[in-house]
């Protein structure tokens, strides 16, 4: 019977994850998923050794379900064709505006970044990074700072147009700031600093979902569209993965990062990270690399992708 015990935990994780039920205290613990499957090797392993074979035959299936769901996030996939411009972009939150100015600056010149999409934007973060040259660095740009940590903002290297900012209608409202970027040599690309709510309590657990749902979906026969920001959601969410079945591919899961983690208390709390910053790129757009940097001041890690347009 403590064998049983022993497995069930993993068996029914597994279970939760692949029939995508994300609901209640189950949509934060889901996040975990990653460090699930390695405990499910070490539980069949166990069982193994003592030769419990039925609790063993249990914890094997388990375990290649929950190793089926995260390993491939561990190895690059095959790109489009694409031979476009290339574009580097990065993405970042900004903690209530309290990550480091200084160091996101550097990071836009040090990595050529061309796009640049922020979360948590204060209007003393704009100060501080104008003042620091983001203004020269990335000139284009499509801001809505507000205090706190609804804020959002677009910046860019190129002109851009048809410009906005939408807002999450639940939970905390998040702004979502959006433009075309005009690349030169290449299509047109839709780009938004996304940002839904989190699902801290379990009364916020709709409007996370909804926002989730409410995400711009991708137009695999229209023009590109790329959603890069804190979506406050891994790839073992059934709402993000729902969005990316609408025509996007996760950019650091296409390259083999898509265990690296983006968000952890990073003070000595013992959480640790999971990845809830993408960048979520139309499937026509080859990614070449993703980089996870740091962000002093920050909870969260930048997340900086080199991507291959296709041409006109």
């Amino acid at each position: 019977m403590l064998w049983w015990l022993a497995v069930a935990p993993t068996a029914l994780w597994a279970a939760a994850r692949l029939l995508g039920v994300d609901r209640g205290p189950l949509v934060q613990a889901l996040a975990f998923t990653p460090y699930v499957a390695g405990v499910s090797v070490l539980v069949l392993a166990l069982a193994l050794a003592l030769r419990r074979w039925w609790p063993a035959a249990l914890a094997a299936v388990a375990a290649v379900a929950l190793l089926g769901t995260v390993a491939p996030r561990a190895l690059a996939s095959p790109q489009p064709a694409a031979a476009g411009p290339t574009v580097r972009l990065l993405t970042a939150n900004l903690l209530a505006g309290t990550g480091d100015a200084r160091t996101l600056v550097e990071l836009v010149r040090r990595h050529q970044v061309d796009v640049l999409t922020v979360q948590e934007f204060t209007p003393d973060a704009q100060a501080a990074l104008d003042q620091l040259g983001l203004d020269t660095l990335l000139p284009h740009r499509q801001l809505n700072p507000e205090i706190g940590t609804a804020g959002s903002g677009l910046y860019s290297r190129w002109p851009i147009s048809d410009v906005g900012v939408r807002r999450n209608l639940e939970g905390w409202g998040f702004s979502q700031a959006y433009a075309t970027v005009s690349v030169p040599g290449g299509p047109p690309v839709r780009v938004e600093s996304a940002h839904p709510s989190a699902p801290y309590a379990l009364d916020q657990v709709g409007a996370w979902r909804a926002d989730l749902t409410a995400q711009p979906p991708a137009t695999p026969d229209g023009g590109l569209r790329i959603l890069a920001g804190d979506f406050n959601a891994t790839l073992d969410h059934s709402p993000l993965r729902a969005l990316l079945r609408t025509g996007y591919v996760d950019a650091a899961d296409a390259t083999g990062q898509g265990l690296t983690g983006t968000w952890a208390p990073y003070d000595g709390d013992l959480i640790p990270p999971v990845a809830i910053d993408h960048i979520l790129v139309d499937h026509r757009i080859a990614v070449r690399s993703v980089r996870v940097l740091a962000l002093p001041g920050s909870d969260h890690r930048p997340v900086q992708a080199t991507l291959t347009l296709p041409t006109p």
